[in-house]
């Protein structure tokens, strides 16, 4: 399958944490699912695991840039998830996902990985 995109991203965890403490669940609710803000506040260090979604979900969206009108596409359009055994993907939402399916996009593949310091993620996105 041809990659379409690739996309990279870094946040730092004290960034993360400095939002948390202005804006505390208004921004999480702006920029996450309701399943990504159950996943993030289970956890004693909140920060470390939103900064990880910031940066995946920014990769996706850089990854996407080579599919047309994917320059509207919102926060809450790009979800990340886990299976079972703790492995991320990427699930698109509404509009999202309509611009992927009609830029013929296939797969979305996503690694994360994150120390007390830094998240980052990055995305390939695939086409048929």
């Amino acid at each position: 399958m041809p990659v379409l995109g690739v996309g990279i991203d870094l946040v730092e965890v004290a960034q993360a944490e400095r939002m948390l403490e202005r804006w505390g669940d208004r921004l999480l609710r702006r920029l996450l699912t309701e399943a990504e803000r159950g996943y993030v506040l289970r956890f004693s260090r909140p920060a470390k695991h939103l900064a990880a979604r910031l940066a995946a979900k920014e990769a996706v969206y850089k990854a996407l840039q080579g599919v047309a009108g994917s320059r509207g596409i919102g926060w809450r359009e790009i979800e990340v998830e886990r299976d079972s055994e703790g492995r991320p993907s990427v699930r698109l939402h509404r509009e999202a996902a309509e611009i992927a399916r009609a830029g013929g996009v296939v797969r979305i593949s996503l690694s994360l990985s994150h120390t007390e310091l830094t998240a980052g993620a990055v995305v390939v996105v695939e086409a048929d």
